[in-house]
């Protein structure tokens, strides 16, 4: 779905609106102060706005409530949607109010009248974020979404403008969901890759590095990873250059390990299904860099993702096996199923040495442990840079996406050593997030500011989120747009 698409903007015109089909749906203020929309509404609805804003009730509505009307007296639309909303709402009520509404749409046709609503651009945002469901193995779509939703504002063209860049970072976000729900039979190391080319038609420069190519850069512990499967491993890289050809590029390293079965650490049956998500690092990287493309950041970007399945087989690695990363450094893998880190230390390595990047960014579905640390409000992140780490949490705030900083302290190397190897891969069961990210940062040089984030407990959820259906979230998109925004852009 493309919802640049679905979405027209148009100048506030009452004219017909007896006559609107489907659904409408209007902004009214707390304040209880009707503007000229809302009275020719009133008028039509035979004053039924007028009683839901002199009810006793009103006063206690919250930001973003919806009281709904179905088949209003005096319309020919199946509901009249009416969303309540203090006049300075702040960005994350907007953004949810305009979730709530997309979640009633059952109409092929919606109408949202906003009259000359400030931070229109906000709800509108939260409406298209959760204009989303992935219908692509369903034979008969039980799609509610509508085919047009007609958005009208006093200001539309300045709506319309601000809107364009907004809806590129939705498409993004809308990709990367696309990349974490499909199935693993579909959603090869091979069909991903493919994929990622298609980017280059919006300008991004896109190169795929093959197992032999792999092999010769030394990446013993990617390849260990994805030796049981039949999928061959791949990296592919994207490149944004928008900004200027000496500025040094933003990297952005993604997991994307399009199934983990654990291989010979096997994980348990129940759980195993939903491991079509850990790929979802690679999915966010992907995802971020058609946001930047599409609307033509004024950025330097490189977006690597390491693609690898990890199968038990009679090739696969087995624990107790050694292997050899790019940096050189030996490693013990005690857990077959702690594979994450293995792809990410070789794609890391690799995206220094080539790009010299001014700083880094890593994300994975990496642990377990981060969820029952954090849950499903918050990413993980750990960073070995004050500066850098702050201005990612501003841009997580700035977009209603959490994130939690985690510690990171060299009294938890001693977890990771290895009586036969350099390091092992694993540190026992206390502090597995923070052991993860203290692997990492071994991967790290040391001029170049770090930061991990482990998006487990964010990336996909059986339950519906504020802007997604059950399934994919799309987290991090924004967050990592804003970044390269507020970092690059602005100066």
């Amino acid at each position: 779905m493309n919802i640049s698409d679905v979405l027209d903007f148009q100048k506030t015109d009452m004219t017909n609106l007896s006559e609107q089909q489907g659904r409408i749906s209007l902004v009214i203020f707390k304040d209880a102060k009707l503007d000229q929309s809302a009275r020719m509404l009133n008028r039509l609805t035979r004053g039924s706005l007028e009683r839901i804003v002199s009810d006793e009730s009103f006063k206690k509505r919250k930001n973003g409530d919806i009281v709904t009307l179905a088949y209003p007296a005096g319309l020919q639309v199946e509901a009249l949607d009416v969303v309540i909303l203090d006049r300075k709402a702040p960005v994350e009520e907007l953004r949810k109010a305009g979730a709530g509404l997309a979640k009633r749409f059952v109409s092929k046709e919606v109408l949202i009248i906003m009259g000359s609503m400030r931070d229109a651009a906000e709800l509108v945002q939260g409406v298209a974020l959760r204009s989303y469901s992935f219908q692509a193995y369903k034979t008969a779509s039980d799609s509610t979404e509508p085919e047009r939703i007609t958005v009208m504002h006093n200001a539309f063209e300045k709506l319309k403008d601000e809107m364009q860049d907004r809806l590129a970072v939705v498409e993004g976000v809308f990709f990367t969901r696309d990349l974490v729900n499909e199935p693993a039979n579909a959603l090869t190391t091979t069909s991903f890759a493919e994929r990622l080319i298609e980017l280059t038609q919006l300008g991004l420069r896109v190169e795929v590095l093959e197992e032999d190519q792999l092999a010769k850069l030394g990446m013993g512990a990617l390849l260990c990873v994805g030796q049981g499967s039949e999928s061959p491993s791949k990296v592919v890289v994207m490149n944004w250059n928008g900004g200027a050809k000496h500025e040094a590029p933003l990297a952005l390293v993604g997991k994307g390990v399009v199934f983990d079965t654990g291989g010979i650490s096997l994980k348990p049956a129940a759980s195993m299904p939903e491991m079509i998500m850990d790929m979802g690092g690679a999915g966010v990287v992907s995802g971020t860099m058609k946001a930047l493309a599409k609307r033509r950041a004024k950025a330097n970007v490189v977006g690597v993702v390491g693609l690898v399945e990890n199968m038990p087989s009679g090739s696969a690695v087995r624990p107790g096996d050694i292997v050899t990363s790019m940096k050189g450094n030996t490693i013990e893998v005690l857990n077959t199923d702690a594979e994450g880190r293995l792809v990410l230390c070789d794609v890391m390595w690799y995206t220094q040495e080539t790009f010299n990047p001014c700083a880094m960014i890593d994300l994975a579905t990496l642990t377990g442990a981060i969820i029952v640390a954090l849950g499903s409000e918050n990413a993980g992140i750990f960073s070995n840079d004050d500066t850098f780490c702050n201005a990612l949490s501003a841009a997580a705030n700035a977009e209603t996406e959490g994130v939690w900083r985690m510690p990171l302290e060299p009294g938890y190397d001693k977890l990771l050593k290895s009586t036969a190897a350099d390091m092992a891969n694993i540190g026992g069961r206390a502090a597995g997030s923070i052991i993860a990210a203290q692997f990492l940062k071994r991967f790290v040089k040391d001029e170049i500011p770090w930061i991990h984030m482990d998006i487990a407990g964010v990336t996909y959820a059986k339950k519906e989120g504020i802007y997604s259906p059950p399934g994919a979230s799309g987290w991090g998109v924004m967050t990592l747009n804003r970044l390269v925004l507020e970092m690059m852009e602005k100066g």
